[in-house]
């Protein structure tokens, strides 16, 4: 259960990533407070995460999914570049997040 809701809690990183985006510098409301309460549900998640799982594999899994999540969709919502480089380097950390899941 303790992946399931890293794994939640790794989804609202990229909500709130995102959503600091549409937020405009924290100017717009609605955008501000979405974002602000995916901030707040994304680390309580961590948090009850990191009661069973080791620090340093959920802290990295985490991050990874915000990371690889974040480009993504700052490739398909904001037009970023898709060079195969940048694609290759989310392949990376997506491999990473598999690797440490894999290895406990």
């Amino acid at each position: 259960m303790a992946w399931v809701v890293l794994l939640l809690a790794g989804l609202l990183e990229i909500g709130w990533a995102v959503g600091l985006k549409y937020s405009a510098g924290f100017t717009r409301l609605v955008p501000s407070l979405l974002t602000a309460g995916s901030m707040a549900l994304s680390l309580l998640l961590l948090g009850l995460a990191l009661r069973t799982l080791p620090l340093g594999t959920a802290y990295a899994i985490w991050t990874g999914i915000g990371a690889a999540g974040t480009a993504l969709l700052g490739i398909l919502l904001f037009g970023e570049a898709a060079t195969p480089a940048r694609l290759a380097c989310i392949g990376l950390i997506l491999t990473g997040i598999i690797g440490l899941k894999l290895a406990g």
